[in-house]
């Protein structure tokens, strides 16, 4: 299972450390929160995402979760356009959609989209759900027919976060 298989083996890779473990025991005995730096919140978010995937995969039934992302390269193999994130019970979340600055406008992020459609729909997913910001690309995703559905504001200062949502034609292979 890719999305279990990856997040597991980060956390096994990186938690060794005694210093994690000693602040563990700590927090442990005494109940206070110890503040991490970059690299033990990276530890401690793969540790926390397993431990919610297994909670709530027993508390659904869905066992099912997987990790999705594609990736487009120019002619050096650099990265110029991709996404990433999970399916799981019927949905896919996509947390990451990027394409670099220069070649916006030529069709990148539609490709993306559609191939993370594709999967999804072939993994038994009904809908797809990403967020994004207000000054990122809201227009974009309204005209690929996702639905806003959520606003948070003041995500950051002065802006919003916008959730949005497509439901995906049914896949007879799926």
């Amino acid at each position: 299972m890719l999305f279990r298989t990856r997040v597991r083996s980060r956390f096994e890779k990186k938690v060794r450390a005694p210093d994690l473990f000693k602040r563990t025991l700590a927090i442990m005995q005494v109940k206070s929160v110890v503040l991490l730096d970059e690299a033990q919140c990276e530890v401690l978010e793969s540790f926390l995402v397993e431990r919610i995937y297994e909670f709530n995969s027993h508390a659904t039934g869905y066992f099912d979760g997987r990790l999705v992302g594609g990736s487009i390269h120019d002619s050096k193999g650099e990265v110029i356009a991709g996404y990433c994130g999970h399916t799981w019970g019927g949905s896919c979340e996509l947390t990451s959609v990027w394409v670099r600055e220069n070649h916006r406008g030529q069709g990148l992020g539609r490709a993306l989209l559609e191939s993370a459609e594709a999967e999804a729909g072939r993994r038994g997913c009904r809908q797809l759900v990403l967020r994004t910001h207000s000054f990122q690309a809201p227009g974009f995703y309204e005209a690929q027919g996702y639905e806003r559905r959520h606003v948070v504001e003041d995500v950051p200062k002065g802006y919003s976060d916008f959730v949005y949502v497509k439901v995906l034609r049914a896949n007879p292979g799926g």
